[in-house]
């Protein structure tokens, strides 16, 4: 499975951003998928996490309200929403598949998200 993200970019706070990561490869094998970041100097933390089906959805307290996970299996692709944002959502996000029976996590390149106060 391979997972590329794209979307990330330069926004004033306040401003919206949609960020989407595209599977390949063995893409019927994906279950749960989230979006992480990683800001200089911090842990990698869990944004947002969405079921296999896109039934059940799950976020951050910090994002609440503001960010939507979505998910596209006939086109592959997962969707991160993000409205009202603020500087302190600057970070490097990162896309993450759980793949298989083993539950084996993948990841993509991640893709710069800054945010301009």
């Amino acid at each position: 499975v391979q997972l590329v993200e794209s979307g990330g970019g330069l926004v004033q706070a306040g401003g919206s951003l949609r960020l989407s990561c595209a599977a390949s490869g063995s893409t019927f094998s994906i279950n749960a998928m989230g979006w992480y970041r990683q800001a200089p100097g911090k842990e990698r933390e869990l944004v947002a996490g969405i079921t296999s089906g896109g039934g059940s959805t799950n976020y951050a307290d910090s994002v609440k309200g503001r960010f939507t996970i979505s998910r596209d299996n006939a086109k592959n692709t997962m969707y991160l929403q993000m409205n009202s944002l603020k500087p302190e959502d600057t970070a490097v996000y990162y896309c993450m598949a759980i793949v298989g029976g083993w539950g084996l996590k993948y990841w993509g390149q991640g893709t710069q998200v800054t945010v301009s106060s």
